[in-house]
């Protein structure tokens, strides 16, 4: 269990913890950079007095921002502690992956997280270990670090990676609670609604151009 404890999902590695030769590098202002040398980017930070947080640590190089630490992770907390006071009416939704689930199969099940963090959903994520595969633990942490990351516009880890048997179980909870994310849908459709009959008068005056 110890060894599960050290593999958790934990903080970004930052600064002089970012062990590789080179990193993709964004600027603080989400401005692309590049690929530089690690040192490059660790100098880069110094001189704007900035920390350089690896943001994508699975990415071919890994991807780098740079940002104010400290402030990121406290606005990060606020978010969270936003949408766990508003959540009375969340649902929580329930969604397994299999060990060795194929790109198709993952892009399709990120794909019903990514729609039940958007209606304010809670989402439970299983990873189900079959037979030898329950000797390796890391790799269903890899798997749920990998898609904490792909959903981390919409929702945040409430709960790290825990065994339950012969599953491993992460919660993640939406960043926006159900009342503003049907209050916002209902926006978008009122929105598509009003848009549509204006466009109606332009297509009968295309047609009486074209008789």
């Amino acid at each position: 269990m110890s060894r599960l404890k050290e593999l958790q999902i934990s903080d970004p590695r930052i600064n002089e913890r970012i062990r590789v030769p080179e990193v993709r590098l964004v600027g603080a202002a989400g401005e692309q950079i590049g690929v530089v040398r690690i040192e490059d980017a660790l100098r880069m930070a110094q001189e704007q007095d900035l920390d350089l947080v690896e943001v994508a640590p699975t990415s071919k190089p890994p991807v780098a921002k740079l940002m104010d630490f400290g402030k990121f992770k406290y606005e990060a907390a606020q978010k969270v502690r936003e949408a766990r006071k508003n959540q009375v009416n969340t649902v929580l939704k329930t969604v397994r992956f299999g060990l060795k689930i194929d790109d198709h199969d993952y892009g399709t099940k990120r794909g019903q997280i990514q729609k039940f963090l958007k209606a304010g959903d809670k989402v439970k994520v299983i990873v189900v270990f079959r037979g030898r595969e329950q000797s390796r633990p890391e790799m269903g942490i890899k798997l749920l670090q990998k898609l904490a990351e792909e959903v981390a516009e919409l929702g945040a880890v409430e709960s790290n990676p825990s065994i339950d048997g012969r599953n491993m179980v992460m919660v993640i909870g939406p960043l926006k609670n159900k009342a503003d994310a049907k209050a916002e849908a209902k926006k978008a459709a009122e929105k598509a609604a009003k848009a549509a009959p204006a466009e109606k008068p332009n297509e009968s005056a295309a047609e009486e151009a074209a008789e």
